[in-house]
């Protein structure tokens, strides 16, 4: 019997899948009950590992590759898909981009109308308002399979060991040998650490807001970064700041925990007259331990002759460091800070 010809040339299905679970599958397998061919983009792309974002792409890819088959696969194509928070116009356009890559491997064959592209997902809730954000394909909206959510299944991966019953049966058996991995434990530890810490403010009336400062400091193409000695996120690369103290204003904590982590020996009032730019950075999802949002300042020192000033870590960091701005990965930065620097530099 000869195949019904599809609605769509191109089907695009934007997801984290941390994990993939059965919603994730069903909604994929009724894009290829409609496209000749599926475009998955794998959010949450190129960051460190953290208990929201606990796989990798290539672990993600291989997730996917291995929950449908061979002749599926053919018509699969998966990407990784960078975030960026504070800008949605870079990111649509990251979006299309990709996009646009991908149907110019396949061309419309001599005489054919442009690629019929659609993009597909359902409505649960305000992070799926992506769906509105591109008028130049076709909204394919639905159901929702079960009312399936990944954060409790990762809570419960990681805090219980259980591997849920609602995921497809490869991304169960990859999940199982996960668990033998360092990296399991990583994010076993940073679970149970979020986990005390919040424990600490349970008896609040309401959640507490946290505020923080970061000191974007830049001279001759490097910016000062410090590498954490304690959890969250130890290891990980991050730029200097902490907790607004009860009683400092916001410039002035910014000034001390650039001084208390890193040593950085250049008078305050060259820092304070250095401050070229301030923002805040309040995306919600942006720090673990609860609602945070800091206030970060970019701070731009003159070249010096006598090369780099001279930083050691210090307070809660294991160490400090200039980096050329060129080798910033942001696979190794804490939380939101690559996209902080990126705001704030560009």
């Amino acid at each position: 019997m000869p195949s019904h010809p599809k609605a769509f040339d191109f089907l695009v299905f934007i997801g984290r899948f941390q994990p993939l679970h059965q919603g994730h599958y069903q909604v994929i397998c009724a894009a290829f009950e409609q496209a000749e061919r599926v475009i998955i983009l794998i959010g949450s792309s190129h960051q460190p590992r953290s208990i929201r974002n606990p796989w990798t792409f290539a672990e993600r890819e291989q997730h996917l590759r291995a929950s449908f088959e061979q002749t599926l696969q053919e018509r699969l194509i998966i990407l990784p898909l960078m975030d960026d928070l504070y800008n949605d116009q870079n990111w649509v356009t990251r979006v299309q981009q990709s996009v646009h890559g991908v149907i110019c491997r396949y061309p419309p064959k001599l005489g054919s109308d442009a690629p019929r592209i659609g993009l597909i997902g359902h409505s649960k809730d305000q992070s799926s308002y992506y769906l509105a954000l591109f008028p130049q394909w076709k909204a394919l909206n639905v159901p929702a399979w079960g009312q399936l959510s990944s954060t409790p299944l990762r809570e419960q991966y990681f805090l219980q060991g259980a591997i849920a019953d609602t995921l497809p049966q490869g991304v169960a058996q990859a999940l199982a040998a996960f668990q033998q991995t360092a990296a399991y434990e990583y994010i076993v530890n940073e679970w149970q650490f979020i986990r005390d810490y919040q424990r600490g403010w349970a008896n609040a009336p309401y959640p507490p807001i946290f505020v923080t400062v970061d000191a974007v400091v830049i001279q001759a193409g490097h910016i000062l970064l410090v590498e954490r000695k304690a959890r969250p996120g130890k290891g990980q690369f991050a730029l200097p700041g902490g907790f607004l103290n009860a009683e400092e204003k916001i410039r002035d904590a910014v000034l001390r925990e650039l001084r208390e982590e890193t040593r950085l020996k250049i008078p305050s009032p060259v820092l304070a007259g250095s401050i070229s730019k301030a923002q805040v950075f309040d995306d919600p999802h942006r720090s673990s331990r609860g609602r945070t949002i800091t206030h970060a300042y970019l701070i731009e020192l003159k070249p010096d002759a006598h090369g780099l000033p001279k930083v050691k870590g210090s307070d809660d960091a294991k160490q400090a460091f200039w980096l050329p701005l060129a080798e910033l990965n942001p696979e190794q930065m804490f939380e939101d800070h690559f996209h902080i620097i990126k705001a704030l530099v560009g």
